[in-house]
């Protein structure tokens, strides 16, 4: 039998809890977090992402300002424009929304943000901290497969986890983060030969190469945990990189598209833009 992880159910309930600490701290400082969004362009997919983060800001109390730019902005007036707000003391979180226009060199970008204040979790020195085992911002994304992972109570310690997928923004981070819970990890991709092979080994797959349906059920062991990240369109409808209904009844738990990874990122995120409000203002995090 398979349980199916609600990422929904996970996510709101860890709105709430940043809800609560976000209104004590706003009642204890008169000052409440405020996260500002660039989002630059007209793509219809980067437009819906940021509604979503500004809809969950304001249900948790906090502040966001988006501000938009034409996807003619130069280079030089981007990285200005993250210097003014990495001066402002009122900005405590910025996140630059990807994918940016093929003129504008995003490593340079996610460099200029100031590290304190990147609550995506992707400026060089947060992701060293993830793979030093120091105090950092975690990306949200796969902070949010952790967590996923961990409610379903699965021991990690010694298990085998594959990701199949090796972008900077999921895949690395991702098996670093279960590097650090004591599994034994293997990052496979798209030009892995016999990806099956691998998959079929793993207790926990992550599954995060962006390819509709490329995780079949005869490519999972029985048992496994499986964690979906991918979004793509196929028929008119969102399916993830895992054939869902191939894998009911053979997978112990699985997520599923939409409703699994996607809430826990905009959840993540939140719990971030309060981990960089509380070290900008010298509150103690747990």
């Amino acid at each position: 039998m398979t349980t199916i992880i609600d990422g929904k159910a996970l996510a709101k309930a860890i709105r709430e809890d940043v809800k609560k600490e976000v209104l004590e701290l706003t009642e204890k400082t008169g000052v409440s977090p405020h996260l500002v969004v660039i989002l630059i362009g007209d793509d219809p997919a980067s437009h819906s992402y940021v509604k979503a983060k500004e809809r969950a800001c304001k249900n948790a109390g906090i502040r966001s300002t988006k501000l938009l730019r034409e996807p003619n902005i130069s280079q030089s007036q981007l990285l200005d424009l993250i210097g003014t707000l990495n001066r402002d003391d009122d900005v405590h979180g910025i996140l630059v929304q990807l994918p940016l226009p093929k003129h504008i060199d995003e490593n340079q970008v996610l460099l200029t943000i100031k590290k304190e204040k990147d609550v995506d979790g992707f400026h060089p020195l947060n992701i060293a901290a993830l793979h030093m085992n120091e105090d950092g911002i975690l990306p949200a994304t796969p902070k949010g497969i952790l967590t996923m992972l961990k409610s379903t109570n699965t021991p990690l310690k010694g298990k085998k986890a594959v990701v199949v997928g090796r972008s900077n923004i999921v895949g690395k981070p991702t098996a670093a983060l279960l590097l650090k819970e004591h599994a034994t990890v293997t990052i496979a991709h798209s030009r892995t030969e016999d990806l099956s092979y691998h998959t079929r080994d793993a207790d926990i797959l992550v599954a995060a190469a962006g390819r509709a349906k490329m995780i079949t059920g005869d490519m999972i062991k029985e048992g496994a945990v499986v964690i979906d990240v991918g979004v793509n369109r196929m028929d008119d409808r969102l399916v993830g990189d895992v054939d869902f209904d191939d894998l009911l009844g053979k997978a112990s738990f699985l997520t599923p598209v939409p409703g699994g990874v996607g809430p826990m990122t905009i959840a993540s995120l939140l719990e971030n833009t309060l981990a960089c409000y509380k070290n900008l203002k010298g509150i103690a995090r747990d």
